[in-house]
Order: C-alpha cells, then structure tokens, then sequence
C-alpha cells in the first residue's frame, strides 16, 4: 500500500525480523513471513536473523523481558517498512506495544514506536497524541518532533508541522530532518527549496542503507513533479546502483517511462516493484499506463485489484484494539477508475470527516465531486486544498478544469497553462479534457 512510508519511519530503533516467538509457556503467535531476499542485501539479512537469535534467547530465559519485546515489535515495524507489508506487521506490532506500555506506561522508545504504528495505518490523531506522551518523558528528542511533523501534516495543521520541523532541526539537523523540511515546503509551493533539502536528505544519508534509497527516490519524484525527467531517472538508477531491487525506484522508472509514452516497458517496471514490496500504487500506476497503452480491459482488471488489496467495498479501519488501517482516500481514487462513481464519493466522505483540513483530501474530495459533474461543490474543495500555496502540477491542473466548468475562463485556463510549465509531462489522462480548452484560445 502507498505509502504508508513517512519521514518517521527513515531511520528506526533496530534493524531486525519477525519470528513466532514463544514466552516461556504461553504461546503468543505472531506472523512471520520469509523477506524476498532480492529487496535487501544479503549481509543485512543475515545480520537481522543473528541479532533476532540472541532477542529470542533472552525472550526464552526471562518472559517478562520488556526491552526484549519492545525490540521485538520494532523488529515487526521494520519489517514492515522494508517488505511494504504492514497489514501484516502493524498489528503484532502494536500488541506487543500494548504489552510493554501496560507495565512501563512512560516508555519511551515504545511510546515513540506505537506512534510510528499508528502512522503507518493512518491514525493520525492517535499517533499525535501518543507522541505527545513520550515528548512529555522527553522533550529534547529529534525523533518524537517528527512524529509530530507527519501527523500534524496529515490532519492538515500546517502551521503546527512547521513549528514542530523547526524544533526537530534545531536538535538534529540529519537525513529525518531534512527530509521533513524538504516535505514542508513543497506543500508550500517551494520547489526549488524542496528539492535543495532533500537533496541535504540524501547527502546526510549512507549509500546502500534502505532510508538512504527512500530519500533519494524522493529526491527523484520531486524533479518528476518539476518536468526534469533526467534528473529523476538519474536518482533512479543510483538508488539502484546502491541499493538493488529497489521497488520505489524501479515504480520511479516506470513513471519515467510512461511520461515518455513508452507503455509496455513502464508496465514491466511497476510489475517488477510489485513482486517486490506490497504497495498498491505499483498497480494504481499500472492501471493508468494501461489506459494510456489503449488497454481498457487490463487497466480495469489493474484497478480492480487495487481495491481488492485494500479491502474490497468495505470500510476499512476495524479498531480491534487499536488496529486497523484506513484507506478510504486511496479507494475513493480507485473507484474512479472503475467508474464507480458513488462508492468513490463514499470514500471520499469518510476521509475528509476523519482530516477534513488536509489538501490532499480536499483534492480528492473536489476531483470526486468533479467527475460526478458536481463542479460548484467541486470548486468548493479544490480552493481549501490550494490553501498553502502548493504549486503541484496535478493539483494546479485540476484546480484549472474545475474553474473552467465554473465559467472562470481566463482563471482556469492560466492554471492549466502553469501547470503544463511546471511538467509538461502530465498524463494524458488528466490533460486530455485541458487540452480541448487550451486548443481554442
């Protein structure tokens, strides 16, 4: 699933995998799957599996071990950033939290590390307030100030992420921090001062180690957003020079490749990622290819299978003991695509009463509202998620037809035209409609 990768989770406490563990004669069961060894180098596998040998003996002589099972869920944290799977690993995870946290309530690495659980499922009032928890143990830690970042982020409290960004870089200006002010201010329309930050991300960073290959794939996307192909493929390729199989970077060339109209090996690159890492953006990507490829019928079936792995027709976000992960923005997007039109408004809805400050989902809100042919309640939420200033070219570009359907001429044909100078590498898909406008003036 997209995402679901945020500043916090660049560098964590431990580099380990899960196992079935057994506490002295209560079995507790937690999943385990083996790791695609393609996506991570070989030493570092074998490290991970040396180091759970020693966690498990400890575990095994003292059931009561707390640090041994707080390394144990942040063991599952990991692994669920580097296989992508964290439907799987976000709940054992958090379990063992639970655990931890009902002995030691003012711990806290595992304060900070159920906030990071609750990020990664997108419950993003609970991960602020748990980060509120450990910063009152310790207000002087970088990593509690990035959590704060991304939720504050996420519920759309702009000014509060800023402030809390500023506080994470006076302690520790490194590849977290960077990336955060890198994030920041391009949701505040700063290129250019994105992309210097981020560029700060990579060079804080090692070569080869798996944050390291996230920030510089994020470097990659930013000159995606700018139109500079070049120069995101070549953040591409180093990435996998560094670090081979990368999934994001290979998805990365496969954008590259779709922006150049070369369909068929841009679908071979999102297929590579996708038997890599569980992420559903590698198939979202794939569906549009796809329709740009003339493929309805796969692209339909592409689109069908985003839904199905993040859970069909039914809301997710099941709260069993604070599990469960939400995705209704993402599937609100899907059904788009299928044309199903009702259910992505659903969608729509249910992410925008749980964050409805958040730019992205006042952006989704209004291109739902958009393909309904609903354009004033469109123009209604395209305006909150221009609030910051943002200068997306996707956001610019929708912003520019949904003017248009709104008699704003000449205002939406200057969006349309300022989002074409920023990329004009943009799909297709979404320029196709533009295109009509611009051909007439």
């Amino acid at each position: 699933m997209k995402k679901y990768l945020y500043p916090s989770l660049l560098v964590l406490f431990v580099a380990l995998v899960g196992l079935i563990v057994v506490f002295g004669k209560r079995k507790v069961a937690l999943p385990f799957k083996e790791r695609n060894q393609a996506i991570s180098p070989a030493s570092e596998w074998l490290n991970a599996k040396a180091a759970i040998e020693g966690l498990l003996s400890r575990i095994r002589t003292n059931p009561g071990d707390n640090k041994a099972k707080l390394n144990l869920a942040l063991a599952y944290v990991q692994e669920g950033r580097v296989t992508g799977d964290h439907a799987h690993y976000d709940p054992a995870a958090l379990k063992l939290l639970n655990e931890v946290l009902r002995k030691e309530p003012d711990n806290f690495e595992a304060l900070c590390a159920k906030s990071v659980v609750y990020l990664s499922q997108h419950h993003f009032a609970e991960a602020i307030a748990t980060a509120n928890q450990a910063r009152q143990i310790s207000d002087y830690n970088a990593f509690v100030y990035g959590l704060l970042v991304d939720g504050y982020v996420e519920l759309g409290e702009y000014p509060k992420a800023v402030a809390m960004a500023e506080k994470m870089m006076s302690i520790r200006p490194d590849i977290r921090s960077y990336a955060r002010v890198s994030y920041l201010r391009e949701i505040h329309g700063d290129y250019p001062g994105a992309i210097e930050a981020m560029d700060m991300a990579v060079k804080a960073g090692l070569p080869g180690l798996e944050q390291t290959a996230w920030v510089r794939t994020k470097l990659g996307e930013l000159y995606e957003h700018t139109g500079a192909l070049e120069k995101a493929e070549e953040q591409y390729h180093i990435t996998l020079s560094e670090r081979a199989n990368y999934a994001y970077a290979l998805a990365g060339l496969g954008r590259i490749e779709k922006a150049r109209k070369r369909y068929t090996p841009a679908i071979r690159y999102f297929e590579q990622a996708s038997k890599l890492v569980v992420d559903y953006a590698f198939a979202d990507e794939m569906t549009d290819a796809y329709l740009l490829g003339n493929q309805p019928e796969a692209a339909l079936e592409s689109a069908r299978s985003v839904i199905e792995e993040l859970g069909g027709k039914e809301h997710l976000g099941s709260e069993e003991d604070g599990t469960g992960h939400y995705a209704d923005r993402e599937l609100a997007h899907a059904y788009l695509k299928t044309k199903e039109l009702d259910l992505a408004l659903k969608h729509a809805r249910i992410e925008y009463e749980r964050r409805p400050h958040n730019i992205d989902v006042n952006e989704t809100l209004a291109w739902v509202h958009y393909k309904r042919g609903e354009f004033t309640e469109a123009a209604k939420y395209i305006d909150v998620a221009r609030r910051t200033k943002s200068q997306n070219p996707v956001l610019l570009y929708r912003a520019g037809l949904i003017q248009l359907k709104n008699g704003s001429t000449d205002g939406g044909l200057a969006l349309l035209r300022k989002a074409l100078a920023t990329n004009p590498y943009l799909p297709g898909t979404l320029t196709g409609e533009g295109k009509a406008y611009l051909a007439t003036k």
